[in-house]
């Protein structure tokens, strides 16, 4: 395979390789072990699946419908590429037989639009605008795997995890946002046989491309003048966005960042010294170091002093999950919940401040039972060893993965000690 994203070269009889996948797929459900003719990039997105305790026989799931769903794809930046995305691929997914559709970054479906009838074909499969295509929902499929990897991908037949997805074919390609490179979501083009070959995969891509430069005219011309983001979780150092510019910022300028956005009233150089250093032999002259630094490295507006303050709006991505536990929107929380707050940082006010919002994350998920929100989190380098979250994804979704890693889970930390170093918590 000389383009191992492509599911057939060129030349391939579709129905060998359908059988050939037909039987590989049988021997990784029944005996975890995937054969040759298996691409690299399916054979790990089925190992992923598994590990998250999707089922071959499983089914998607609807998570947003009617009024909810209206109101997120409004809000979504994808509606406003919709017309150009219907433009690009509408007709050749009307006249194809196909189905267009575009999904989140979580691998929910928002739109899902083309021929008639095999839009009711889909819809026995709950391939519908709402219900959530995610990797660890679903296992593998064009759309979530690309979200996965970030990737345009193609899945073909028996490469699917779930069964009843295994008649279909689709390529998708992620959708960035042009200024923070974060992925919004996918465009997905889904149907027979026919969509198994290099040039569909091409042509999502160039749709994405189109997405992505379409968005960028959008933006106004000043609208990253006026505010800062900043996006700090699940990273060392923090990304600002300031003035049409990204900045990748040092661990320190990071803590500084992060404490500012959380005090837009400002801070006083010894508050700012306290919330930084637990050394409490740090001089202010050290700081004050820090902060000429940080002020040559934003430009000139940006930071105040006496007290230490931004002087434009910021929104971090810490904010933003904030708003949506204090809402009760726990889905979309999770969602722009990337990882753990700077999570190198010893800083005493951002250690406090990561150890809040992660607990505060985690037992909104386990107050509100979701199956698929609790597999993300356990199989996040950050859940992977988090007993009650484990115990409460057992709960809801008892598969033998779930159960065998649960016991793990229980018979470590039951353990006794290992001499000279504590028991993990």
């Amino acid at each position: 395979m000389t383009d191992p994203w492509v599911a057939l070269e060129p030349g391939a009889d579709p129905v060998e390789r359908g059988r050939v996948l037909r039987r590989a797929h049988e021997a990784f459900t029944q005996r975890g072990t995937v054969g040759r003719p298996v691409r690299s990039v399916v054979a790990d997105s089925w190992r992923r699946s598994a590990k998250a305790g999707v089922g071959p026989e499983g089914t998607a799931r609807v998570e947003l419908t009617d009024g909810d769903l209206g109101s997120y794809r409004a809000e979504h930046p994808l509606a406003r590429v919709m017309p150009l995305v219907r433009e690009l691929l509408g007709t050749f997914a009307s006249d194809g037989e196909h189905l267009l559709a575009v999904c989140d970054a979580q691998g929910r479906l928002l739109w899902v639009e083309g021929d008639a009838a095999t839009r009711r074909r889909a819809d026995r499969m709950n391939f519908v605008p709402g219900a959530r295509w995610a990797e660890s929902a679903v296992g593998t499929n064009a759309p979530g795997t690309a979200v996965a990897v970030d990737r345009p991908v193609q899945v073909f037949a028996a490469e699917h995890f779930i069964r009843r997805v295994q008649p279909w074919t689709c390529a998708a390609a992620p959708v960035h946002d042009p200024r923070t490179g974060r992925v919004l979501g996918a465009v997905d083009i889904t149907g027979g046989d026919g969509l198994a070959h290099p040039h569909s995969l091409g042509f999502v891509q160039a749709v994405a491309r189109a997405a992505e430069s379409q968005l960028a005219l959008l933006t106004p011309p000043g609208a990253s003048t006026n505010a800062l983001e900043l996006a700090a979780l699940g990273r060392d150092e923090a990304r600002l966005l300031a003035r049409g510019r990204k900045i990748r910022l040092s661990r320190r300028h990071s803590e500084i960042l992060v404490l500012l956005a959380r005090h837009p009233e400002g801070l006083s150089g010894d508050e700012l010294l306290c919330a930084l250093y637990e050394d409490e032999s740090v001089t202010p002259v050290t700081l004050r170091a820090e902060l000429a630094r940080l002020r040559r490295l934003l430009g000139s507006g940006l930071l105040g002093s006496r007290p230490y303050r931004l002087l434009v709006p910021v929104e971090s991505d810490v904010a933003v999950v904030e708003r949506r536990l204090e809402t009760g929107a726990v889905t979309a929380a999770a969602s722009a919940y990337a990882g753990p707050l700077l999570p190198g940082s010893q800083a005493p006010a951002v250690a406090r401040l990561r150890r809040r919002l992660a607990d505060g994350l985690r037992s909104a998920l386990i107050a509100v039972h979701d199956p698929d929100l609790l597999a993300d989190w356990a199989h996040a380098p950050w859940g992977e060893d988090d007993l009650e979250v484990w115990r409460a994804l057992a709960a809801v979704r008892p598969t033998p993965a779930v159960r065998s890693r649960l016991r793990e889970l229980e018979s470590e930390l039951s353990a006794p000690p290992v001499w000279g170093r504590p028991r993990a918590r």
